[in-house]
């Protein structure tokens, strides 16, 4: 029998602390999983790329497969947990996560690998484009900002694990055991969160299923051309592509138009502080994804490390995000996101440039001071950003507010690894100091972002 809890979001100010605690616990096993399958596949991209004899480029296409298949349907998912409930989506997710983690780690070459990444990216999807909305669901109104940064710790915590992770992986084992590890915690995550996770009071409105294929070809074609892009392939491919996701744009805004709900919540984006909060997120994920894609290449190619030290210098990074998100958390409740946000990326940008500063043998702790500064500066983001956006969006629409969070995170992303696979294909020595120097440029432009905030009255409902 399904025990779920019963609590419908608009008749409770978040659960029990009991029930809270079991159900924060279900929520961040999944997102912990998602997160440490990311940091792991990132940093053994370099030694996955050797044993499955492929170029540094095209094995950018085992985090681009992940993140393509994410960003294309995180809307249309969080849309569905609107109307089906979070919950029935978040469970869904996790068992599709798991199954693909198995497939991952039983894939034989390349295109296998890129293909089960495709599906285990469906099922992280439905877990991140439904977390942020039960999260607001699980934790009263005024615990909001200690929620979203306790979210943000288990992220933090699963990155500073990966690196390391990967690195004893590798040396210990072959890369199948990367992906293989999520099958049992996948399963143990799958049954917890049918029993933990809140039932939430269901939207009237239907989806539109014609909308959600325009928005999975939409943003696929957007991505699989930006990734085409970064690889620097010939106009007859990169044009199509290109006029197929602006076509497909086009006719989703058509076609939601005077929706109450839209999939692509324009209707959202319109209040200048989702706006802002949304802009801000992207560009920053995009300079952390061009640093966790760069950084390997750069301490192995250039810095001349092996890839087991590659993991532990990546790790100071992820601790103090860890460290400074919950207390960043604590602090979103007191004081300005856009303060909080804006300082933090500044930090972010400066500890990058100090890391293109590095000379050839450096110590383990000249890399592992500026890493923890990045860390520091990251970490001052993540969860006041994420209380700005869910914040600025009325509670009926907590769906499509958590969508766009995960949406903006995994574009920044995709955009950051496409980034870096141009870069690379620039120049395979200099490729990773490009990359960490648009990573430090993409966080300055966040924190601008953020600082505008401050001018923005929050929304009342």
């Amino acid at each position: 029998m399904d025990h779920a809890v019963n609590i419908p979001i608009e008749e409770a100010d978040g659960l029990p602390p009991g029930a809270r605690g079991r159900a924060v616990l279900a929520l961040a096993v999944g997102v912990g999983l998602a997160a440490l399958d990311t940091a792991i596949a990132n940093t053994a991209l370099p030694a996955m790329a050797v044993q499955l004899h492929a170029t540094p480029a095209d094995s950018v296409w085992i985090v681009n497969a992940y993140q393509l298949a994410m960003v294309a349907t995180l809307l249309p998912i969080a849309a569905l947990g609107e109307t089906l409930g979070y919950r029935r989506v978040y469970v869904a997710g996790m068992a599709l996560f798991t199954l693909a983690s198995l497939a991952c780690a039983l894939a034989w070459s390349l295109p296998v690998l890129i293909a089960a990444r495709l599906f285990q990216g469906l099922g992280a999807s439905a877990i991140m484009g439904v977390n942020t909305a039960l999260l607001r669901a699980v934790y009263p109104q005024r615990l909001h900002g200690r929620g979203f940064g306790n979210n943000a710790l288990v992220v933090a915590v699963a990155f500073a694990i990966g690196p390391s992770l990967a690195s004893v992986i590798l040396v210990t084992s072959s890369w199948e055991w990367l992906f293989g590890i999520n099958v049992v915690p996948g399963i143990i995550a799958f049954f917890l969160a049918r029993k933990a996770l809140p039932e939430t009071r269901r939207a009237s409105h239907r989806i539109d299923g014609v909308a959600g294929l325009f928005n999975v070809i939409a943003f696929g074609m957007g991505i699989l051309a930006l990734g085409d892009a970064a690889h620097r392939v010939g106009l007859r491919t990169l044009l199509p592509e290109a006029l197929v996701a602006l076509l497909f744009f086009v006719l989703l805004l058509r076609r939601q138009r005077g929706h109450p709900a839209p999939l692509l919540p324009v209707d959202l984006l319109k209040r200048p502080l989702f706006a802002l909060s949304t802009l801000t997120a992207v560009c920053t994920f995009a300079a952390q994804a061009l640093a966790f894609v760069a950084l390997p290449f750069y301490f192995e190619g250039t810095l001349g490390r092996s890839p087991i030290e590659t993991g532990f210098l990546m790790t100071p990074w992820a601790v103090l995000v860890g460290v400074m998100a919950p207390v960043a958390g604590r602090l979103c409740d007191r004081y300005s996101p856009g303060l909080l946000g804006g300082i933090g990326l500044l930090i972010l940008s400066a500890g990058l440039l100090t890391l293109l500063r590095l000379p050839v043998g450096a110590s383990a702790f000249d890399i592992g001071w500026r890493m923890a500064l990045c860390g520091v500066g990251f970490g001052f983001f993540q969860a006041p950003n994420m209380k700005a956006i869910m914040g600025s969006a009325p509670p009926a629409r907590s769906g499509s507010a958590s969508g766009i969070v995960a949406t903006a995170r995994l574009s920044g992303q995709a955009t950051g690894a496409a980034l870096v696979a141009f870069c690379l294909t620039i120049s395979h020595l200099q490729g990773p100091w490009y990359a960490i120097a648009l990573a430090a440029g993409f966080a300055f432009v966040a924190s601008v972002a953020s600082f505008s905030r401050m001018a923005v009255a929050p929304p009342s409902f």
